[in-house]
């Protein structure tokens, strides 16, 4: 198993679930500690989604499950490595790349990609050093979806609220001096094709100083062409805007305004950084089979802000060695089946692949159960059919001496425990989940379990 996140681990329980084959299964993953977006994705203020780690937790320490972390698939090992010692590859590496708008202006200082915002609040290694200007007094999320509210309800978080999460110290520090006080949400498309899940949209009625700001006229105006295909959480969708429209101003510190039909023309900015963001406003009409599209009508809108966040969706990387659709950005595959790349391509005996590097970013974590359930159906049905690899060392010791000798900071399942025990304690004191490490350097000390250097700064008064 290539990669460690939710697709990953569901897979790997229901394998090891399986009562007719003997089945064990080793984890590889580039970072020393597992989860994935479980970790580094979910918004620090829910924490109960994280709880689904618990389940993980209870796959990991089965008799016939191995975890190697701080390996990674193209730096210390290839996928030719594996061959020699796997019946079946499974690559569960999910979309870690981001969706560009496209416009100009994009690159512009203070322009960013939503996941590096998430990455770093969430305290991932490979985010743990940008550096946001946060002394705009508003900010632009574009995009429709639970991600764009995630970033939007991060930025307008109280201090308290924020600090009995597991929000990086880096994050909660410039959290705190933020002068952000209005994010706009803005969405291509109407209120009735958003992407937002019920909870995550009912949620902000409850955040602490933060006024929810919809226009009523804009959103009837939005709402004008019935969408024909709308499903229940749509319309209960449309039911919140409404309420939120509605709603007498509280005149709260901070404020979440919610826009719909604005699509970005220009990211414009004054010395060299974003200082404005150009919007074409657009109009619903249907295409031929139904379904409502959004049409540009030349009329513009310019919104002023100090920083834009792109939260326009995930995109799957290419992995060295294995065929890539490019077009979707997904590995080529059929029903969680490698094949090769284009039309018709032939399937890779004993190569397999499970959630979002193998549908796309769609879904919520529960949605990478079944997706999982049916590529392990495909692989069960191929050890049937005797359609797997015929590794020549298909033994634990050997993997183990593989990945030692290319990777002396291997961290196995223990060594992650170490660094859980260790996060835990450090949050403990302040009544928070945990202090994330962020430095892969020291995880791998706490990992061998040797003390830091030195303790993380306790700049602020948390433990």
């Amino acid at each position: 198993m290539i990669g460690s996140g939710p697709a990953g681990f569901y897979a790997a329980g229901h394998l090891l679930a399986e009562k007719d084959h003997h089945i064990e299964v080793d984890m590889i993953e580039r970072l020393p500690t597992p989860w994935g977006l479980v970790r580094s994705g979910v918004a620090p203020d829910h924490p109960k989604i994280k709880s689904v780690t618990r389940m993980y937790e209870k796959t990991a320490t089965k008799e016939r499950f191995r975890y190697y972390g701080n390996v990674e698939l193209g730096r210390e090992i290839e996928r030719e490595d594996l061959l020699p010692h796997y019946h079946a590859i499974i690559y569960a590496t999910g979309a870690p790349g981001d969706r560009p708008l496209g416009i100009p202006g994009e690159d512009l200082p203070g322009s960013w990609a939503a996941p590096d915002f998430v990455g770093w609040y969430n305290g991932h290694p490979d985010q743990r050093s940008l550096r946001f200007d946060l002394s705009c007094e508003r900010a632009i999320v574009i995009g429709n979806g639970n991600v764009a509210l995630d970033v939007a309800r991060m930025l307008t978080l109280s201090h308290g609220e924020l600090a009995v999460t597991d929000t990086a110290d880096h994050a909660l520090q410039a959290l705190r001096e933020s002068r952000v006080r209005e994010v706009v949400v803005v969405g291509r498309r109407g209120p009735a094709q958003a992407a937002f899940t019920n909870p995550e949209l009912r949620e902000l009625a409850d955040m602490e100083g933060v006024e929810v700001i919809v226009d009523s006229e804009e959103l009837e105006g939005a709402l004008a062409v019935a969408d024909p295909n709308m499903d229940p959480t749509a319309e209960r969708n449309v039911a919140l805007l409404r309420e939120y429209a509605v709603a007498p101003r509280t005149g709260a510190p901070r404020r979440i305004v919610l826009r719909f039909l604005l699509s970005p023309v220009e990211i414009q900015g004054d010395g060299g950084a974003a200082g404005r963001v150009l919007f074409e406003r657009g109009e619903l009409v249907a295409d031929e089979h139904g379904v409502l599209r959004a049409r540009p009508t030349g009329q513009q809108e310019t919104i002023e802000a100090g920083l834009v966040l792109r939260a326009i969706g995930y995109r799957g990387r290419p992995l060295p060695g294995v065929p890539f659709d490019e077009r979707r950005s997904v590995i080529a595959n059929v029903g969680g089946r490698v094949v090769e790349a284009g039309e018709g391509g032939a399937t890779r005996a004993g190569e397999y692949v499970v959630g979002w590097i193998k549908r796309g970013p769609t879904g919520v974590i529960g949605t990478n159960k079944k997706d999982a359930q049916e590529t392990v159906d495909a692989i069960l049905a191929d050890i049937d059919a005797g359609a797997l690899l015929t590794p020549s060392a298909p033994d634990a010791e050997s993997v183990h001496e593989l990945l030692a000798s290319r990777q002396p900071s291997l961290v196995t399942y223990e060594g992650w425990s170490e660094i859980d025990r260790h996060e835990r304690a450090l949050g403990e004191p302040a009544g928070r989940p945990r202090v994330k490490l962020t430095d892969i350097e020291e995880m791998l000390r706490i990992a061998a379990a040797e003390r830091p250097t030195e303790e993380p700064l306790d700049t602020l008064g948390l433990r």
